[in-house]
């Protein structure tokens, strides 16, 4: 059964903008699905500069597309079932990764928590954006809360939680990108130096080996981890995962038999995790 988050500011006419699918009580394991989607509330809409096709051409670009998915399909060949914690909105509506204020490195190039600019750094919203506070109020504050709650659901019930962050990129690099210059392996790991044990690395290594070379940090580093228990709570341990699209879909967002492949790794991390109190 799926639930939704009740948080104030967390619905709108498009219905929740967040979703927390439980999974098995005993399962530590949150598979977090941030930007997958395209949905745009249409008042939202309204604020972006973009005309229709624009639009839709960068959310080509900038949605990790079918992580939705991979993410669902991997969760039902789990021995042990993950919750998933999913977006039900375009990261062009908020980035619920990224910091809200100035400890975001991504607003130099109009990419914070709100952006104002394009993959092709060319303008989405008037800067600053008129409508930035309310969009944290009604959006990414509710996220946060639910997933910290989510995180600390999973401490209580099994003493420890393994979010497993699960993201895409684009095989070729985009000039939004602050770090593109170095490799894009078919597999990118991203890694904090508290949150991520050598073990969760290993396992995730081992799973993703099949698909090829598993980079560390490259081009994108860092992992998600609620801000109530970043750098303070080593019972919450997390791994971000980034996955070259061209191993699933034909780019920008066409998928192909990849992306069963690119599942099944995910299934194997999640088994080896939920057996090993990493």
């Amino acid at each position: 059964m799926d639930t939704t988050d009740g948080s104030a500011g967390s619905t709108d006419d498009d219905g929740p903008a967040h979703r927390l699918l439980p999974g098995a009580p005993e399962s530590p394991v949150i598979l977090h699905v941030p930007h997958g989607s395209r949905t745009i509330p249409p008042d939202v809409r309204s604020g972006i500069v973009l005309d229709d096709a624009a639009l839709e051409r960068e959310l080509d670009l900038i949605t990790d597309a079918h992580t939705q998915e991979i993410a669902a399909v991997a969760a039902r060949a789990a021995p042990v079932t993950p919750w998933r914690f999913v977006n039900e909105r375009s990261r062009l509506v908020v980035d619920p990764e990224r910091f809200p204020d100035e400890r975001e490195e991504m607003r130099a190039v109009g990419m914070g928590a709100v952006y104002t600019r394009t993959t092709h750094r060319t303008p989405l919203r008037p800067e600053p954006a008129p409508d930035e506070a309310a969009l944290l109020a009604r959006y990414f504050e509710p996220y946060a809360r639910a997933m910290t709650r989510a995180v600390a659901d999973r401490l209580a019930a099994t003493g420890r939680a393994v979010v497993v962050d699960v993201h895409s990129y684009p095989s070729r690099v985009l000039p939004y990108e602050l770090h593109g210059t170095g490799p894009r392996p078919p597999v990118c790991l991203g890694t904090d130096p508290f949150h991520t044990p050598d073990a969760l690395l290993a396992h995730a290594r081992a799973a993703f080996a099949p698909l090829g070379e598993c980079g560390l940090n490259t081009p994108f580093a860092g992992t998600y981890v609620p801000l109530d228990h970043y750098g303070t709570d080593r019972r919450v341990t997390a791994v971000m995962l980034e996955l070259r699209r061209d191993l699933y879909v034909d780019e920008p967002v066409t998928p192909h038999r990849g992306l069963h492949a690119v599942a099944a790794a995910l299934t194997d991390l999640i088994r080896k995790v939920t057996g090993d109190p990493v």
